[in-house]
């Protein structure tokens, strides 16, 4: 049976004693291989908690099997893999100690696809009975006959049922933390083989004993055989005829009651007043259903926390002078930008990021204004490309790098942008931000900035989750395909992680995982499975290129917002949003409809609000329209039915006339 799901079956792969193999395909077309274990084996005690733990600990080993999608509560249990990640039902079966059997291609020997066996046994037949009258009027003969024998007793009677519904004998499988002590055991249904007594034969009468005279023993034959009943063609074939014009009948009349088909195109369902999009349709730069499977609880937790998360374009102004005589190195201005993401956590525009990014250290700002001074040196002809790294190396210590007076700092100018970003824009849709608290590397990396707007959406951190080593993370950020930064297009980006180890930065603990999703990611999210923040993305500084593959734990972030005097917080219309997204995962679509008008209206950033009303709409719309099916099946119902009625009524009368007859 298909489990309930977004995935449409297409055939069975395999089978073994606990459940069976299918391939599907997901609503965006993409192939993958199920794994269901039979409702018979679920109910065993301890066999579902053996699925889920086996499901789960294959998706956390290194290397592992991780599954797109699965509901551990229905009556089936059910595990999907995708198919590009290879057999990872068979595999499961396999890891539950399971003799998996492939279904042969067309052509080959066909295999059983059965589950488990169905216990056999029950009432034997019986072997003998009752001895049956011979019918018939005895002839007439002469004389009256002498009575030898009196009523002819019974040989042997019924036998006695000597086997029952056979039980399962074997125990539940191990619990799931046991898993290592080896696979479970199937129960052994094979039932036991009824044995019937055999009938004991009349004893033998003796040979030294003669049998008494039979008067019915000559050689006449005076008993006559009763006439075999008259076959009643005639009868059957008025019945056939009789079910037939019923069949036609009732097809017939289900067929005029039946509404025409209408001649023009059916009117859209209603909807409600707000339920149709008045502007041009929604095109989000992240479309949470498109990066992980329909209604999982990656596209879930994508779609809560994706709003909050916010371009980052930060750029520095200044100058770089000679240590001692505080003397220009160039006249002009240095400047230099730095991109990243952040995520906002409270309504009034608070948000986290990457103190890299928006506040870095006078060592690494010199740093960079050096570099650039060389490209400038080198675009002049007056530096080789080679002596680019040695320049900046010598005058590193000789260098400071400051703002248009000797004594202050840098020039800064922060904007965000939320959803698709475009690269040194100083205008709207651009929200100016200002640097309220940072921590130098050392301490932790991260800074809080406040965004010159509210109305913002919010995601909500985790100060209590762990960040294991082994466990996969939903990393999401900013990156950007264009080869020219300059005026490159950013937008949000996500991808499922493993933590590789755990490392300090002075006292706070970070975590490393083992991939990045560009350049400008550093600030961005890393998502537990309900979508709130588990850590924030950072570059890792002990990898020589420095690639954005640090998580910093929630805790931390929780601190700094602490020491500044503010918490993290979500306002209304975060939390009418969640309730959208409740009720459109719960298929209310007209709640969710409504609700996500509400999110649009307060907080207009929220371009995922918009459309997941538009999915709503559509997919409420799809289920309302009335099915272009053929009559003829009902018509072809109808008249089975009446025929079987007929049959029915027959089929009485003529046990009655048969009682009759005798």
């Amino acid at each position: 049976m298909q489990p309930v799901g977004p995935y449409r079956f297409t055939h069975m792969l395999g089978t073994c004693p606990a459940g069976k193999a299918w391939a599907a395909i997901d609503g965006q077309g993409r192939f993958v291989t199920i794994a269901v274990l039979n409702a018979a084996v679920a109910n065993v005690p301890g066999w579902r908690e053996a699925f889920v733990g086996t499901a789960n600990g294959l998706a956390q080993a290194p290397g592992g099997q991780p599954f797109a999608y699965a509901d551990f509560s229905a009556a089936e249990p059910w595990v999907a893999y995708p198919a590009e990640a290879g057999p990872g039902a068979e595999r499961l079966f396999r890891a539950l100690g399971q003799e998996y059997q492939p279904v042969p291609v067309e052509g080959g020997a066909s295999a059983p696809v059965s589950g488990i066996p169905q216990q056999v046994s029950g009432i034997p037949q019986q072997v003998s009975g009752v001895p049956q009258q011979v019918s018939g009027v005895p002839q007439q003969v002469s004389g009256i006959p002498q009575q030898v024998s009196g009523v002819p007793q019974q040989v042997s009677g019924v036998p006695q049922q000597v086997s029952g519904v056979p039980q399962l004998t074997s125990g539940p499988p191990p619990a799931p933390w046991a898993l290592h002590a080896g696979p479970p055991v199937v129960p052994d249904p094979t039932p036991a083989q009824p044995v019937a007594d055999e009938p004991q034969s009349p004893a033998a009468p003796s040979a030294d004993v003669a049998p008494p005279h039979d008067p019915f023993a000559g050689p006449v034959r005076r008993i006559r055989p009763s006439e075999p009943p008259k076959r009643r063609t005639g009868l059957w074939v008025k019945v056939a005829a009789l079910a037939l014009v019923v069949a036609v009948g009732s097809g017939v009349g289900v067929w005029a009651l039946t509404p025409d088909e209408p001649a023009g195109p059916s009117a859209p369902p209603t909807v409600g007043a707000t339920a149709f999009p008045t502007a041009a349709a929604v095109d989000p730069p992240l479309k949470p259903w498109a990066q992980a499977a329909p209604y999982s609880p990656e596209e879930r937790a994508l779609a809560v926390a994706a709003p909050a998360l916010i371009f980052v374009e930060t750029v520095f102004t200044g100058y770089v002078r000679d240590a001692k005589t505080n003397a220009p190195v160039r006249a002009t201005p240095i400047t230099f930008t730095r991109r990243c993401s952040a995520f906002v956590v409270t309504p009034d525009g608070h948000a986290l990021t990457s103190s890299a990014c928006v506040k870095p250290t006078q060592e690494t700002a010199r740093q960079i204004a050096l570099d650039t001074v060389a490209r400038m040196l080198v675009r002049e002809q007056k530096l080789a490309p080679a002596q680019v790294q040695e320049y900046i190396r010598t005058n590193m210590g000789t260098t400071k790098f400051t703002g248009i007076d000797p004594g202050t700092e840098p020039g800064t100018q922060i904007r965000g942008q939320l959803n698709t970003a475009k690269g040194n824009l100083t205008t709207e849709p651009a929200i100016p931000a200002q640097v309220v608290r940072a921590l130098p590397p050392e301490t932790g990396n991260i800074a809080l900035i406040k965004f010159a707007r509210g109305s913002l959406p919010v995601v909500e951190l985790n100060p209590s989750a762990t960040l294991a080593e082994g466990s996969s993370l939903l990393i999401l950020g900013f990156g950007t395909a264009d080869d020219d930064f300059r005026t490159a297009t950013y937008r949000p980006r996500s991808k499922l992680v493993g933590i590789t180890g755990t490392g300090r930065r002075g006292a706070e603990s970070i975590s490393r995982i083992n991939q990045d999703i560009g350049t400008s990611s550093h600030g961005g999210i890393a998502l537990d499975p309900s979508g709130r923040v588990a850590g924030m993305i950072d570059q890792d500084q002990a990898r020589p290129d420095r690639a954005n593959r640090v998580i910093v734990p929630s805790s931390t972030l929780n601190a700094l917002l602490g020491q500044a005097g503010t918490a993290n917080k979500l306002g209304d219309s975060d939390q009418l949003y969640r309730k959208a997204l409740d009720a459109y995962f719960a298929g209310q679509h007209s709640t969710a409809i409504a609700q996500f008008d509400g999110v649009a209206q307060a907080s207009p950033g929220n371009l995922l609000a918009k459309a997941y009303r538009q999915n709503a709409v559509e997919r409420q719309q799809n289920e309302s329209e009335p099915s272009d099916q053929s009559v003829w099946p009902m018509v072809l119902l109808a008249g089975a039915g009446g025929a079987l009625a007929v049959g029915l009524i027959v089929l009485v009368v003529m046990l009655v006339r048969r009682r009759r007859d005798v």
